[in-house]
């Protein structure tokens, strides 16, 4: 099937009272026009509202993006910094409302920025600047940011990302540990507090340095370091479990 009908008919359901994700038509159009093909190696899976695994991390549904992107609201000309890039899908939709030069992202995973710009470069977006960042710390050289969008959860907003706005801007993201918010954050509210609350939400936590899926080991707390040596003691067998006293036992 031409791969423009089906991403009409996913716009068209995205639009649906039932999920209601879509609501302007600046995205509608975005969404349209971005080919989620080249995001993704199954060109019929790629326009099912579902999400999927990729070199450990989570590509996000298109209804999931599309309330990212309407939440985030970017306009044409507006400098825009994604967190979390991931395989670029995202990044080309804020690319087609804002321009794709106006657009940065950043990974902690250096295999999902190499993707990502694979990706991007195959759809049209080949402008968009992907480079491999700790997100928190955001992308301060190409700051100020009129939106920043954070693809991952937090507790609080990372106050680097708060700083690097624009006077006007706009940061999204989910925040929360247990049940998570998918919040505004303007530079202009007391304390970088949330200034807009949009509903309930699931997303896996922002990973620092050492977490990445590329990783030999991931980050533990002492209690898991400790228990994590018990577990490899216990796996020994022979001599390396205990030392035998041969002459004794003789």
């Amino acid at each position: 099937m031409d791969p423009a009908v089906l991403r009409d008919d996913m716009v068209d359901s995205l639009e649906h009272e039932a999920k209601r994700c879509v609501r302007s038509e600046a995205v509608s159009v975005a969404m349209r026009e971005v080919p989620r093909e080249a995001f993704l190696d199954d060109e019929r899976a790629a326009y099912a509202d579902r999400s999927f695994e990729r070199h450990g991390t989570r590509v996000l549904s298109p209804s999931t993006a599309a309330r990212l992107v309407e939440a985030l609201a970017p306009e044409s000309g507006d400098e825009v910094l994604v967190v979390g890039a991931g395989v670029g899908y995202t990044a080309a939709v804020c690319a087609e409302l804002a321009g794709a030069r106006h657009v940065h992202a950043v990974d902690i995973d250096r295999r999902l920025v190499y993707e990502a710009r694979s990706n991007l470069a195959e759809a049209g977006y080949g402008e968009v600047l992907v480079d491999c960042r700790d997100g928190a710390d955001g992308l301060p050289e190409y700051a100020p940011y009129d939106r920043v969008l954070v693809e991952a959860a937090a507790i609080e907003p990372p106050r680097h990302l708060v700083r690097q706005l624009a006077a006007d801007g706009r940061l999204v993201l989910p925040l929360g540990g247990g049940e998570q918010t998918l919040s505004v954050v303007t530079p202009d509210a007391p304390g970088g507090e949330v200034a807009e609350r949009l509903g309930t939400t699931a997303f896996a936590p922002m990973l620092v340095e050492g977490e990445q899926a590329t990783t030999v080991e991931r980050n533990r707390t002492v209690r898991e370091d400790r228990e994590h040596a018990q577990r490899a003691a216990e796996r020994r067998k022979g001599w390396e479990q205990e030392w035998i006293d041969w002459d004794r036992e003789l």
